[in-house]
């Protein structure tokens, strides 16, 4: 039952280039996901520690028990939507039975090989769900790019509306808006200059953008947000929490998240194989990858996390920095692991509105423009297939998108057969 599930040693290159570039991909990776984990832990009604622990303790388990080789998993936007309202109702202290009853749900997917079920979901519905994530990817980053607070409500249209009406009221923020266009400037200005000079070490553009505003903020003295205080501890036991008397409350909430992961992760994991360019059959495994995520929410939230998924920003900047293997991930969560307990007075001082220059070139990256127009030249079924769900991921949300995608998909083609 698990032929095929189990890590191999051939996944991993041990060169000496293969491991610089996973290490520098990896370094990179963990200050774009470092603001969003202490965020999400926050936004859901946990702790900035929570997010941060699940950032590690599942990103580097996912890394190793996942099928794909660029995923990387953590705390996300849609994983927070679906439990801010559960918190509310049930408290912080269901989270770890919540977690482990999802993760073994999503373990049962990999054993029984539903990811080849789930990995059935038309491409022009993951096309639709890719140009959706990239769009609410970017309306996430309006309240760092302002410089203010997020507006309230769920919905990424909603809050993104009330938060740019919240920066016109209260005056831009210039020396924010100004960091990241900086950030924006070097990230696809880097690549052309480095080929240019011919240099031969390959660093991340998002990293040398980072580096560049938080050089300029310094000597120039500008007044900008940080991501602020780092937790300087990572997990606790809270197995204590569970109670069984709870169960019967909590299996259709934990049912879910389950599926939240399993969709959401395997899309990511497609999508990050078609960014890299990964011949067919060197793509990832959907059941294995379930069974990382599975054990990655589970042991995440028994230690004082929460349920977790592939992330498909954090993703997609690993691919962009040109990870080789799995291991671009793992170091991920081991310098994740290191600025918790070390470097974390350093990296506070990083400008808030950099991460959100870095996440909205990465927005635009995965939008790619070119590939969609490509993709909007196809049949019109198809094309109205991907804008129809790409403007329901955004409007209602991702579960909601691909649901409406795929049925309106079916639909499409019966009437297409007759």
């Amino acid at each position: 039952m698990t032929h095929g599930l189990l890590p191999t040693r051939s996944e991993y290159r041990l060169d000496r280039k293969s491991l610089s570039i996973d290490l520098v991909a990896g370094v990179t990776v963990a200050v774009v996901a470092l603001p969003l984990a202490l965020g999400f832990g926050i936004t859901t009604g946990m702790s900035a520690a929570a997010g941060l622990t699940t950032a590690i303790i599942a990103g580097f388990l996912a890394a190793v028990f996942g099928g794909s080789n660029y995923q990387v998993s953590g705390p996300t936007g849609a994983m927070t939507v679906v439990l801010i309202p559960i918190i509310h109702q049930y408290g912080i202290v269901a989270i770890p039975f919540l977690g482990v009853i999802a993760g073994l749900i999503v373990i049962a997917m990999a054993l029984f090989r539903l990811g080849v079920v789930i990995n059935r979901v038309p491409w022009a519905v993951v096309e639709g769900f890719t140009v959706g994530i990239a769009c609410v990817i970017a309306l996430q980053q309006l309240p760092l790019a302002f410089g203010i607070t997020k507006a309230k409500g769920e919905r990424s249209l909603v809050v993104a509306w009330g938060t740019v009406r919240n920066a016109l009221n209260a005056g831009l923020h210039w020396q924010t808006l100004f960091i990241v266009a900086l950030t924006l400037i070097v990230k696809f200005g880097y690549p052309r200059v480095s080929r240019a000079l011919k240099v031969k070490v390959h660093i991340p553009a998002s990293f040398i953008a980072i580096l560049v505003s938080l050089v300029v903020v310094k000597i120039f003295s500008l007044s900008v947000k940080t991501i602020g205080d780092i937790p300087r501890s990572v997990g606790s036991w809270r197995g204590q929490d569970f109670s069984l008397n709870d169960i019967t409350h909590i299996l259709w909430p934990a049912f879910l998240i389950a599926l939240l992961c399993a969709i959401e992760s395997l899309l990511s994991a497609r999508v990050a194989d078609g960014l890299a360019h990964v011949p067919k059959e060197k793509h990832y495994s959907p059941n294995r990858e379930l069974l990382g995520q599975g054990i990655g929410t589970a042991v995440s939230s028994l230690f004082g996390g929460m349920p977790a998924t592939g992330a498909i920003a954090r993703t997609s900047v690993n691919v962009r920095a040109h990870a080789q293997t799995r291991l671009a991930s793992v170091f991920h969560a081991f310098v994740l692991l290191f600025i918790a307990l070390i470097a974390a007075p350093w990296v506070s001082q990083i400008p808030a509105a950099a991460i959100a220059g870095v996440l909205l070139g990465t927005s635009y990256r995965i939008l790619n423009p070119t590939s969609l127009k490509e993709s909007l030249r196809t049949t019109k079924s198809e094309a109205t297939v991907l804008l129809v769900t790409a403007i329901a991921t955004v409007a209602i949300d991702l579960i909601w998108g691909i649901g409406i995608g795929i049925c309106l998909y079916y639909i499409l083609k019966k009437i297409n057969h007759r």
